[in-house]
């Protein structure tokens, strides 16, 4: 991208944590920053928009940081300010599906489009944080945001290549944080928390490339003996009145596991 930050402006629809963060760190890099949010007002050193299609017009990129159920209606709200030299890039945490309909909707409309799904949590990196992006317009995408200090992978593939990523990140992540979350209600309802922290802290501490191979090795060759320890986990929690949503899904996974499954 030969363009200096500068000479770019961008659009940022949706001024939530995220939204706000990343318009900030595109302002600070010199660009010209346009936001709008029906129910947030622009920071200091954005632009303020009346309306989605205001904030487009004429911007050179098009962030879209609404949320996924309000993605399709910032698009199609969108429209009337954005022209073909404008890229869209959707940036919302969503389905491949939805991400394939919202190109659909912006293909027919002569509007280039991008996918884009930031790969860590936005507040503390702002706009560094990791971004990877997939469909006709991910190229263009990544060349104005890198211009501008951003890091975003290219990924080959449509719209929801990048959202696929990102989702597939996530139910390893977040199943992970449910999992400490439940262990550590359960600790305390036992009387031990501050033991198990430490033990999960030193865990995951000590992690390496070996850890997944034994996490996912271990429970095919252990499955059965390991749903057994699940369902005596699941009925301790019962005891210490704590749902065992986590405990009781692995024990039935690992009982899929010992069947064959």
């Amino acid at each position: 991208m030969s363009e200096s930050p500068a000479a770019l402006t961008v659009a940022v629809l949706g001024l939530g944590e995220a939204g706000i963060q990343i318009a900030l760190g595109l302002a600070g890099a010199g660009v010209t920053v346009r936001g709008f949010d029906p129910a947030v007002p622009a920071p200091a050193g954005v632009e303020a928009a009346a309306s989605d299609a205001d904030a487009c017009r004429g911007a050179d990129l098009v962030l879209s940081l609404t949320t996924a159920a309000e993605a399709e209606d910032a698009l199609r709200q969108a429209l009337a300010g954005l022209s073909g030299a404008t890229v869209y890039a959707d940036a919302n945490t969503a389905a491949a599906g939805l991400k394939q309909r919202l190109a659909v909707t912006a293909e027919e409309a002569g509007v280039p489009f991008a996918d884009i799904a930031i790969m860590a949590p936005v507040p503390g990196r702002g706009l560094r944080t990791p971004m990877v992006a997939s469909g006709p317009a991910a190229e263009a995408a990544s060349g104005m945001l890198g211009a501008c200090g951003a890091a975003v992978e290219v990924l080959p593939g449509p719209a929801g290549a990048a959202a696929t990523r990102k989702l597939l990140r996530s139910v390893f992540y977040k199943g992970m944080a449910a999992a400490v979350i439940e262990a550590l209600q359960a600790a305390r309802a036992a009387g031990c928390e501050d033991w198990l922290r430490e033990h999960i802290a030193a865990e995951l501490t000590a992690a390496d490339g070996g850890t997944l191979t034994r996490l996912e090795e271990g429970s095919y060759r252990h499955a059965l003996r390991r749903a057994h320890e699940m369902a005596a986990a699941t009925e301790l929690l019962g005891e210490l009145s704590v749902p065992a949503r986590v405990a009781r899904a692995s024990q039935l996974w690992l009982e899929d596991l010992a069947r064959g499954g």
